[in-house]
């Protein structure tokens, strides 16, 4: 009788599960039904980049930097290239030294 207590007491600690904060990162999903998920990476404020399933299919997501972190000359480059840019145009003026009384006599 004292053996199959043994017994008993080796399968029970045998079919518990140590759940923590580690086990869920390595671990697949557990589901019957996935829902339609993508593989993307995400690139954090630092560098960094981890591969990430997301709802909608993107190749790549960026998060924005914290501009308070950034030297002076970074923050004045990150600012210009928020602002909107400018469109230049280019009006180029043709100057024309054609006389047309040259050619009238032609025209006969």
């Amino acid at each position: 009788m004292i053996a199959s207590l043994t017994r008993i007491s080796r399968r029970a600690t045998g079919l518990c599960r140590n759940l923590n904060c580690w086990t869920g990162a390595i671990t697949k999903k557990h589901r019957a039904m996935y829902e339609r998920t993508y593989p993307t990476t995400l690139v954090l404020s630092d560098g960094s980049s981890i591969d990430i399933e997301y709802h909608e299919p993107r190749k790549i997501i960026l998060l924005p930097q914290n501009i308070a972190e950034l030297s002076p000359e970074d923050q004045k480059k990150r600012l210009e290239m928020r602002k909107p840019k400018s469109k230049v145009v280019i009006t180029e003026e043709i100057e024309d030294s054609f006389d047309e009384n040259r050619y009238l006599n032609f025209k006969k």
